[in-house]
């Protein structure tokens, strides 16, 4: 089973909702087509979405939500 790494474009801190009383973006074993949102990081009080460029199935967050990523830092993992 080949796994695949959504990593974070750019730093700042990663939330897995769109807003504190909505649902995930994304849970884990759900598909993930390229292009779905699994996040958004936020950046001096802007939010910037970040996209899966690839697709399979989320098989693991790496990163909890609300926590201070940084370029390049994995956070989710996906597998066929």
């Amino acid at each position: 089973m080949a796994q695949k790494v959504v990593r974070s474009p750019y730093p700042g801190t990663f939330y897995r909702r769109p807003n504190p009383d909505a649902d995930p973006y994304l849970a884990e074993g759900e598909a993930v087509a390229v292009g779905d949102v699994v996040g958004l990081i936020e950046i001096m009080k802007t939010f910037h979405e970040v996209k899966s460029e690839e697709e399979g199935t989320a098989d693991r967050f790496l990163v909890e939500n609300e926590e201070s990523i940084e370029v390049g830092q994995e956070i989710l993992l996906l597998r066929d």
